[in-house]
């Protein structure tokens, strides 16, 4: 019988049904539902829930015996089912209840229709590469990996930092900015691309680092192969920066090293053949969109 892990930060009373839905389907397919605890938690309070679910509460839950993992809501509920999936090699399935929805982008309204396809082998997996980052004092512990990008920036002062670069054993440049971003293709949509990032196709084997309003006119995002080690320090008025991996931040010592490295395994996402990336790029950002043919 197959187990599927089910992920949702929150559901929203206008999301009931659409929750209730997808269980529907995946008992009427014969599979078994599992839920993260604390959303078993939240539907049986919130919702006066009758029935008892299986649960699972961390990483280590989902290493045997499930065939798929489906997040539901936006891009950050994702991002944190991603979390939970590591290196199980579980595949990954978004389906979005919330707005702009790069990564969780299959619609709520098609349910019954996904769950079909997937039982009926009408898929096939978009591999993700992610980051792995590396601090003198560990300070992500087994966390230490990111889908989307890993963010350097100043926290407590209106006054530019300096982050000094390194790519290998080369110095790339010092960036004087509010910060620094280093994302994976995945991440070339997220906080790089509002930052003036490139757009990468999945597959494609780089990084990109982008700065965060930087000083320097000329400086630009840089893509580079993501086999190359990349090396970070920051330099600044403050004692302490922050960290962040995919949101999840930690405080930084000023001249602490930080390395940045192409994570050792990938992660499976679900796609069909009618919702490839070119086509959520597209309608997302609205690309061939012109008002003036709609008047």
């Amino acid at each position: 019988m197959k187990q599927i892990a089910i992920y949702a930060k929150k559901i929203f009373k206008q999301d009931y049904s659409v929750f209730e839905n997808l269980l529907k389907g995946i008992e009427d397919l014969g599979w078994v539902a599992v839920l993260e605890k604390e959303l078993a938690q939240q539907v049986q309070a919130k919702f006066h829930a009758t029935a008892t679910y299986k649960t699972f509460e961390t990483h280590l839950d989902l290493q045997k015996g499930f065939e798929l993992m489906i997040s539901l809501g936006g891009d950050g509920t994702f991002l944190k089912a991603v979390s939970f999936i590591r290196d199980s090699g579980v595949p990954i399935l978004g389906i979005n209840t919330g707005r702009l929805g790069f990564l969780s982008n299959l619609s709520k309204n098609q349910i019954d229709q996904t769950l079909q396809r997937f039982n009926a082998g009408q898929y096939e997996f978009q591999k993700r590469s992610l980051l792995r980052v590396h601090t003198e004092n560990d300070l992500f512990a087994d966390e230490n990996f990111a889908l989307n990008e890993l963010t350097l920036q100043k926290k407590d002062t209106s006054s530019m930092i300096k982050v000094h670069a390194y790519l290998g054993d080369k110095f790339l440049n010092t960036y004087w900015a509010d910060g620094l971003i280093v994302a994976t293709p995945t991440g070339s949509t997220a906080y790089s691309l509002s930052c003036g990032g490139p757009i990468i196709t999945p597959g494609c084997q780089v990084h990109i680092l982008t700065p965060i309003a930087p000083h320097n006119l000329n400086v630009r995002p840089v893509v580079v192969p993501d086999h190359m080690p990349i090396s970070l320090q920051v330099e600044g008025r403050d004692r302490s920066y922050l960290l962040s991996l995919d949101g999840h931040s930690q405080h930084i010592k000023q001249g602490e090293k930080v390395t940045i490295t192409k994570a050792e395994f990938m992660i499976n996402v679900v796609k069909f053949e009618d919702n490839n990336f070119l086509d959520t790029i597209r309608n997302k950002m609205f690309w061939g969109s012109d008002t003036r043919n709609e008047i």
